[in-house]
């Protein structure tokens, strides 16, 4: 499965990917987080249907100093590559 998850609060700046990253490598699934422009990350991830959701809601969490306010998933079928964004904002 690939969710690309977007989320919003005081989430750059604060080790948010270097947190995405590692959520994601300890539940074995790919992952590519991106600061986008509005100051959203938007985090790609492929994996196993329950390894996503876990790291979904670890996202929720974050590192120690970010604020999670929103995170928004969309579901689609796996690519096989977590860099090949069909739409970036």
């Amino acid at each position: 499965m690939r969710a690309e998850i977007y989320v919003s609060g005081r989430v750059q700046g604060v080790g948010f990917r270097r947190f995405a990253r590692s959520a994601a490598e300890n539940l074995g699934v790919d992952c590519n987080p991106i600061n986008l422009r509005d100051g959203r990350v938007l985090v790609v991830t492929e994996g196993k249907p329950e390894a996503v959701e876990l790291l979904i809601n670890e996202l929720r969490k974050g590192p120690t100093f970010a604020h999670v306010e929103d995170v928004e998933a969309t579901f689609k079928k796996a690519s096989g590559n977590v860099y090949d964004l069909s739409i970036r904002s």
